[in-house]
């Protein structure tokens, strides 16, 4: 039987958060099996007095949980608010009582909240956030406590649950003092970069009765893969567009969840092709890619933090000629669809105690904006949105490398010998007149003359003279060099 966890707070200043925390207990594989959320603006109308519906609320659930901000709310004859009211009901009636405060400072607190707050810190610990991204971490966390502690829950989850054989000394001060630096550039976050590993690990609640967690390992530690092998990442390049022996480049990066992000999106960032701009405006030249970065690390990042880290597949990364596709290990959580990807959605991390410090350190963002942010970038390159799917116990992303859809191809009018020579490059990235003739009976001066006018339609691009001379799918978005061709990343621009 589920337990119900009362939210009190002032409804409207913390009206997003409240709504948070419902869709993150409920969206979770594992809170939801113990617990339900109760918000009184879901209920019904009714003729009874709100004050007494609120205090037998409290008494209804198991788990009071008190989000304080900087308003204190209406108050009653006696001068005290509901939440107020709410929080000594559960104090009296000996509930579980989580709190957490909003912002690391009391300037703007009302009064009469700087007290509550000040008389929750003498009777519990309460804890501090300063948005919704953390306010779920740590809630997780203090949940997960409290199955344990009441026995409901005998193993802890994967990432909030010690990494066996582990110890502090696996855990690299430098890379926490590196995390620290970026986070309190990136979110203000209050830790300095000198303070211990181990304070700075219980700030992040990262350690499991004195020992680093498994998201401790996997995002701080010396040597991750020793303690966890799957987490590596595998890149993987393909010069056309299907898995095939050779592969031309295959790279297989270790390290932290960090690490791991830098590497493989560097991998995939000096794979595609670029087109270099001129100083006119500044002494550096502007570099354009042909795939936007945001949307490659976004992808990649959400392969590193959502995966499960309990299957024995690594997340992979692979380039093709006309496409990046990032495949990690896991699936949606059940209240998330494909569908509902592509709108403004909440978010709900498969392992928030990694997604936590992934935030402070601004390698993503909270409240589901990752995949829209993927869409808007792709758009604006004029390349095709992003495509999601679930394949098997895998979710995938695609990034379209190819302007050349379906129904741009139908606009341009080819002759059944060019959408034969198109497909065949889109296959094996490249094309040479000879090929051209062999594959659509043409003759030469017929191959001649229909690969110019697929340069015209500005389809292909031709690249070298002579012998050497072949050809290769324009990319739409990128500035031409001084030869009229792209300048790509390899010889194939792929």
């Amino acid at each position: 039987m589920s337990e119900r966890i009362f939210v009190s707070s002032v409804q409207k200043e913390l009206e997003a958060e409240r709504r948070a925390v419902r869709a993150f207990v409920r969206g979770d594989a594992l809170l939801r099996r113990f617990f339900d959320v109760f918000l009184f603006e879901d209920l019904a109308a009714s003729d009874r007095r709100a004050d007494d519906v609120y205090l037998d609320e409290v008494g209804r659930c198991a788990v009071y949980l008190g989000l304080l901000g900087d308003e204190y709310g209406s108050e009653d004859a006696a001068g005290a608010s509901p939440t107020e009211r709410e929080f000594d009901h559960a104090t009296a009636l000996g509930k579980t009582r989580l709190v957490f405060v909003r912002g690391v400072d009391h300037d703007g607190r009302h009064p009469k909240m700087r007290a509550l707050a000040a008389k929750a810190g003498a009777q519990l610990i309460r804890r501090r956030f300063s948005g919704i991204s953390d306010l779920t971490a740590a809630l997780y966390a203090s949940l997960v406590e409290h199955l344990e502690r009441t026995g409901r829950l005998s193993t802890r989850p994967f990432d909030a649950a010690a990494c066996p054989d582990a110890t502090l000394e696996d855990v690299s001060p430098q890379k926490m003092e590196w995390f620290i630096g970026i986070a309190r550039r990136e979110r203000q976050y209050p830790l300095r970069e000198a303070t211990p590993p181990v304070e700075a690990l219980a700030h992040l609640n990262l350690l499991d009765a004195g020992q680093p967690t498994r998201a401790a390992v996997l995002l701080f530690g010396r040597e991750p893969q020793r303690f966890l092998l799957s987490s590596e990442i595998k890149c993987l390049h393909f010069h056309g567009t299907e898995v095939r022996k050779p592969i031309p480049s295959y790279q297989v990066y270790n390290g932290t969840v960090f690490e791991l992000v830098d590497q493989a999106a560097d991998f995939v960032m000096s794979k595609i092709a670029r087109a270099v701009g001129t100083r006119a405006h500044g002494p550096e030249a502007p570099v354009e890619y042909e795939l936007p970065r945001e949307a490659v690390v976004e992808a990649i990042v959400n392969a590193v933090a959502h995966r499960d880290y309990t299957s024995n597949a690594s997340a992979q990364v692979m380039l093709f000629a006309d496409r990046l596709e990032v495949w990690n290990p896991g699936e949606l959580p059940p209240t998330l669809t494909l569908p509902q990807l592509r709108i403004p959605h909440p978010s709900i991390p498969h392992n928030p105690l990694i997604s936590e410090p992934l935030f402070l350190a601004r390698y993503i963002e909270r409240a589901g904006t990752g995949t829209l942010d993927m869409i808007a970038r792709c758009r604006e390159m004029g390349l095709p949105e992003p495509e999601f799917r679930q394949d098997g116990g895998q979710f995938v992303m695609t990034l379209w490398r190819d302007w050349l859809t379906e129904e741009v191809l139908a606009s341009l009018a080819l002759n059944e010998r060019q959408e034969k020579a198109v497909g065949f490059i889109r296959r094996e990235g490249r094309l040479t007149n000879l090929q051209y003739q062999e594959i659509t009976g043409a003759s030469r001066a017929t191959a001649k003359r229909d690969l110019e006018e697929l340069m015209g339609k500005g389809v292909l691009v031709r690249m070298g003279t002579g012998r050497a001379a072949h050809y290769l799918v324009a990319k739409k978005r990128l500035k031409k060099g001084s030869n009229g061709s792209p300048e790509g990343a390899d010889g194939n621009g792929s």
